[in-house]
Parts: structure tokens; C-alpha cells; sequence
């Protein structure tokens, strides 16, 4: 077995013991300060990949903004080029807005 999967196997436990111990609320690099405080030497970007290979997620604060609500009933502009996109030889087609 490599050394780098032996490795992971060990901190797999690790990752998982500190992200249930904080209520599932930490990330990535919150895990991977908690782990350097108990003496864990391991790169963030390491816990990073093992916590996306455990599926695990910190809590995202905020709500996603929102600036545009599309109307489904608005009509949609009309296929002027019947779906075709290509042009055989330079200024063939043109597509403009009205």
C-alpha cells in the first residue's frame, strides 16, 4: 500500500471525527485549523480533497442573491435562422435583435 494512501486512511478518521465533533458545521479549512492545533501536521489542500471524498461540507452562511426572476409567461423571441448557426461563406447570416 503507498505511503500516501496509508496516510489518508489515517486521516480520513481524523477529518470525520472533527467534522461530527463541531456539529457538521465545519469546512474545510476550519477542520484543517483544528487539526494543526491538536498537533495534525497535514496541508489544507489535502483536507480539502478528503473531505470531498467523504462528501463532507461546512455550512454556507447567507442566502444566494437573487437580481433577476424570469417571467415563464413572457413570449420569447422569434427563431429568425430556423436554428442554424452555420454560415457557408462570410456575411451569410446575421442574427440582430429587434
Amino acid at each position: 500500500m503507498p505511503a500516501r494512501s496509508r496516510r489518508d486512511a489515517e486521516l480520513l478518521g481524523q477529518i470525520e471525527r472533527v467534522h461530527k465533533a463541531h456539529f457538521q458545521v465545519y469546512g474545510a479549512r476550519k477542520v484543517w485549523r483544528q487539526l494543526g492545533r491538536e498537533n495534525v501536521t497535514v496541508a489544507r489542500c489535502t483536507v480539502e480533497r478528503l473531505m470531498r471524498k467523504l462528501g463532507l461540507q461546512g455550512v454556507v452562511r447567507g442566502r444566494r442573491c437573487r437580481t433577476t426572476i424570469p417571467d415563464d409567461r413572457a413570449a420569447l423571441p422569434g427563431d429568425l435562422v430556423e436554428r442554424k448557426f452555420t454560415a457557408e461563406r462570410p456575411n451569410q447570416l446575421w442574427v440582430a435583435c429587434q
